[in-house]
């Protein structure tokens, strides 16, 4: 196996540092297998190379002279295509945007190479950020690199594909629907949706948008638990119009042993049934809790009903990614929901009616959502973390039916309408809550499986820490076998 490849950014900064390996020398190791394989797997889209080549040169040139410009000293990474990185494309998989070459890198970005990381590319995506899959007519279609008839997730689904692959260190993603955890799941690599607002969102945006999406976030994937909370530690903290006024100390886990947790465990639920093969393995990590002495509840919920959190987070979800949309997008909608008769409640009906919400309409949703992330905030006072499937089944292959409601799902042999898998994302993205995907290796196609930690808010730093006990335990990280040469 190419180990330098698949190593992660953790260790991969440490050689460069020893000296093992200069920076350049890993760029150029990155930039032949993306020439190698990335034609089949299409997950980097766009590449600034001598760009990334000069500051790869600096960064050793810097390291012989013994500076050190922090802990990403040197390492090539890409990010989400989302991203505004200077003198490249951010169109978000539409057309109308070919043009929009950004002129700043985004916040992230810049924090990133503050601490010393080298970005020279950017991931697939789909239209709008709007999918389960990563396919658009300005990029095509991205493969899932452990079976390229299946999709790697959406919408970070190249950020995902690109570390199982071994085509970068490092990746930066994005999450409102699922979009960091759900790739992370299908190609078999860490993935974290920070609490909202922890880490800041300007530049990852399409020209004139300056606030923040409601429910989205910005966040890593990486190959390791210990990349996670290295980009968290980076990245983390307010943007200018708050830096005066606050820093982001995040809680530091205090736990290092299983037998000091507390853990319930959410493995099934009839508003989106999960794959039996799924749900073994949240029994897996669960079962691996309890043997070092965590105790496990499988009965505990917060207060409220799975009907009252999924149609919280369907109207706030539908209504934030409709303001993404053209103005003659959003009258259709109106005028869709004008048509509609008071009693039709079907699921086209609904997401209707929240992809054009009054402002009275959001701010009651908004409201739910309030006593939501109360309910929640009460839940873990008595239990430390949760555990639940990420999504319903392994990954799925390419459906690209323009027609979102036809498309199905398969589980347990049976078909479910293809949304329905939207409810474990949302479950935890509407109320805020940091959650963490741990990879646990292949199911029985080969196909990886990840299960999802979730904390209270703000408690992203204990997500992660369990993550990597699991991953010391179970093994984690698993590169695709088509792609280890």
């Amino acid at each position: 196996m190419d180990e330098l490849a698949f190593s992660d950014a953790t260790t991969l900064a440490a050689k460069i540092k020893a000296k093992e390996i200069s920076a350049a020398e890993l760029l150029e190791h990155y930039i032949q297998r993306i020439k190698k394989y990335n034609p089949e797997v299409n997950a980097v889209v766009c590449m600034q190379l001598e760009k990334a080549r000069v500051r790869a040169a600096d960064a050793d040139a810097a390291l012989a002279r013994g500076d050190n410009w922090g802990p990403l000293h040197g390492v090539p990474m890409t990010v989400k295509e989302s991203f505004n990185i200077s003198g490249l494309p951010t169109t978000w998989g539409n057309p109308e945007n070919v043009a929009n070459i950004a002129n700043e890198d985004a916040v992230a970005c810049q924090r990133l190479q503050a601490a010393g990381a080298v970005i020279f590319g950017k991931t697939n995506v789909p239209i709008h950020l709007a999918d389960f899959q990563s396919f658009n007519e300005v990029y095509g279609v991205c493969g899932n690199p452990h079976d390229l008839e299946r999709t790697p997730g959406g919408s970070s689904g190249g950020s995902a594909a690109a570390l199982a692959a071994g085509f970068s260190a490092l990746e930066m993603g994005s999450d409102i629907g699922g979009s960091i955890r759900n790739p992370a799941h299908y190609c078999g690599v860490f993935g974290l949706k920070p609490s909202w607002n922890v880490l800041p969102m300007r530049g990852h945006a399409l020209p004139g948008v300056l606030t923040p999406s409601d429910i989205s976030v910005i966040g890593p994937l990486a190959r390791s638990a210990q990349d996670l909370a290295l980009v968290m530690e980076i990245v983390g903290g307010s943007d200018e119009l708050h830096n005066p006024g606050w820093t982001l100390e995040l809680p530091k886990p205090e736990k290092k042993n299983f037998s000091e947790y507390k853990i319930a465990v959410w493995l099934d639920d009839d508003m989106a049934p999960v794959d039996k093969s799924v749900q073994e393995r949240v029994m897996r990590v669960a079962q691996l809790a309890k043997d070092g002495g965590a105790e496990i509840d499988f009965d505990a919920r917060p207060a409220f009903t799975s009907q009252d959190t999924h149609h919280t987070y369907e109207s706030l979800l539908h209504s934030a990614m409709s303001a993404r949309q053209p103005a003659d997008m959003f009258e259709y909608l109106l005028d869709k929901r004008q048509k509609l008769a008071d009693d039709d409640m079907t699921d086209e009906a609904r997401v209707t009616r929240a992809s054009a919400l009054y402002y009275r309409e959001w701010h009651a949703a908004n409201e739910r959502r309030t006593h939501l992330r109360w309910a929640w905030h009460n839940f873990f006072s008595q239990y430390d973390l949760l555990l639940t499937p990420m999504c319903v089944t392994s990954a799925f292959n390419h459906d690209h039916n323009p027609k979102i409601s036809e498309r199905t799902i398969t589980v347990n042999n049976e078909k479910h309408a293809y949304m329905k898998q939207v409810f474990w994302a949302g479950l935890t993205g509407v109320s805020f809550l940091p959650s963490t995907v741990v990879p646990t290796g292949p199911d029985d196609q080969g196909l990886p499986i990840g299960v999802q930690i979730v904390g209270a808010e703000m408690h992203d730093l204990m997500t992660i820490e369990f993550a990597r006990m699991v991953h010391n335990e179970l093994g984690g990280f698993v590169p695709a076998p088509a792609y280890q040469d």
